[in-house]
């Protein structure tokens, strides 16, 4: 999107276009890559060792919504929380969006259910800190539970009980208790106070399972409230051997892996009131799906230069060559993983602008002595042949998915001093004062009631202010709109506001987009 702002007023129109090429209001979106998470088997694989029950075979089956469906696979941290479970562990689960998180805990505590049997009351709690999280994961539970058994009857029985439901549904629920009830923290305390929800208290003793889903959801006040709903939940329910469960994908703080899972064990074991070891802290193993360069490596430095500097050169179409491509591998490095020089592991990259002073264009242009316009096409045409070439045959995923992170900040206002034009200091940062002197206050550049007026503005201070003067503010649908008082014009994909039928341009200020 790019939108060009006219103001007639010299000063001002020179300090918010100033202030707009900077990246005030929308710098340069980060880049990162969607890493590939390694694979350690199937369910079936841990039900022939023993590890599960003979049924998860049947419930737990990728595309069971289109047919009989076929073996679910795992990733390295599913099986590794899954055996965590299985030995009686509690364990946090630290890994990325879109790991299938979820399925750490659903696994265990299915399998438990069908070994100490279904209808004994609720073996396991899971608390989210949103509602929606939990609609979601009640559709995930319908589709494994549900799909394949007659009438929908599946050998673990669930329910959602977050204060949304029905009368009927909440009374159904108190009445006879599921095996597995997802709920969320304001709820969980209801439970242990209202006299109303004494039979679902009376129905969970002996739990086994409570989980906390979002983990970095519960700190200061909020955390200590949820810290001591854990103890209570321990107390009233009679759970002598609860195992407790964290997953969250943004917990750990700045550091190598080790001092960050130790980080993290920590936090957990004062939150949970139970111990969790670094051992019990769980993340995310890691793939490449291209070979790991190396940028010391004269051969490949000189493949990826031949690469680069072809202008008609473009991305293999076909998924084995794309991989092998220098320039494919260099990206992967550079937006996506790296290798952990202390514990070796593969590691995400932080998200990276493609221009700029730190920009990745930048970095292979000097690697590879072309221009950073070039190297800047280059990195942008590979990006996107990672979505249409062949996808990756084993899993099916497209060789590169990339995420754009744009941040769009909250629009200000002009700030100036009560002096003349020519003399006026003008400012978009909030201060009360004009820098280096504080006898010259900064107001809000405001509208008068009409042009060339005598105006008060704060604290009885007098000046002449021209009308309809430019103010910034946000535009939560089309990221930015710039205001004239009473006016309000915006992107294009949004009419006019608060200007009616006016289609012709403002005297003070024009846009065009």
């Amino acid at each position: 999107m790019i939108i060009h702002i006219y103001v007639a007023h010299p000063r001002v129109g020179a300090l918010v276009t100033s202030c707009l090429d900077q990246g005030r209001l929308w710098p340069d979106p980060l880049i990162q890559l969607n890493p590939s998470f390694q694979y350690a088997g199937t369910i079936d694989d841990l039900v022939s060792e023993a590890v599960l029950h003979s049924e998860c075979t049947r419930i737990f089956r990728a595309g069971k919504d289109k047919g009989e469906g076929k073996p679910l696979r795992l990733y390295q941290h599913q099986a590794d929380a899954i055996r965590r479970a299985r030995a009686g562990r509690n364990y946090v689960l630290t890994t990325g969006t879109g790991s299938g998180k979820s399925l750490a805990y659903i696994v265990p505590i299915v399998d438990h259910v069908l070994r100490h049997g279904s209808g004994r009351g609720i073996q396991a709690i899971v608390v989210y800190p949103m509602n929606a999280l939990a609609n979601s994961q009640f559709g995930e539970l319908q589709k494994f539970l549900q799909l394949g058994y007659p009438d929908g009857k599946g050998p673990v029985t669930f329910a959602r009980y977050t204060g949304q439901e029905r009368d009927e549904e909440r009374n159904a629920i108190v009445a006879k208790p599921p095996d597995i009830l997802l709920t969320n923290y304001v709820m969980l305390e209801l439970i242990l106070t209202r006299v109303y929800e004494k039979q679902l208290v009376k129905a969970a003793q002996g739990l086994r399972f409570l989980v906390l889903d979002e983990l970095h959801t519960y700190r200061g006040r909020q955390g200590a409230d949820v810290a001591l709903l854990v103890r209570r939940s321990r107390e009233f329910f009679g759970a002598k051997q609860l195992q407790v469960v964290g997953t969250s994908a943004t917990l750990a703080g700045p550091g190598t892996y080790d001092p960050q899972q130790t980080e993290v064990a920590e936090v957990a074991s004062v939150l949970f009131g139970a111990e969790v070891t670094p051992s019990d802290v769980i993340g995310e193993t890691l793939q490449r799906a291209t070979p790991e360069e190396s940028r010391d490596d004269p051969k490949f430095l000189a493949a990826l230069k031949a690469r680069v500097e072809d202008p008609h050169a473009t991305s293999p179409t076909s998924y084995a060559a794309f991989v092998a491509d220098p320039l494919s591998s260099w990206i992967e490095g550079t937006f996506g993983v790296f290798r952990d020089s202390v514990s070796q592991r593969i590691r995400r990259r932080r998200p990276r602008c493609l221009t700029g002073a730190d920009g990745a264009a930048l970095e292979l242009s000097r690697t590879t002595g072309t221009s950073e316009h070039r190297a800047k096409k280059a990195i942008e045409e590979a990006l996107l042949a990672g979505y249409t070439c062949e996808r990756n045959p084993a899993t099916g995923f497209p060789a590169f998915a990339f995420r754009l992170h744009q941040f769009i900040s909250r629009g200000d206002t002009i700030y100036a001093s009560l002096e003349s034009e020519d003399q006026r200091y003008l400012t978009l940062n909030r201060q009360q004062f004009v820098p280096g002197d504080r006898k010259k206050v900064l107001l809000l550049w405001c509208s008068a009631a009409s042009a060339g007026k005598s105006t008060t503005v704060s604290g009885g201070w007098k000046s002449q202010i021209p009308a309809r003067s430019p103010t910034f503010r946000a535009n939560s649908r089309t990221g930015a709109t710039m205001a004239i008082r009473g006016l309000a014009f915006s992107t294009t994909v949004q009419r006019i506001r608060g200007h009616r039928a006016r289609s012709k341009s403002c005297q003070n200020c024009q846009r065009t987009g």
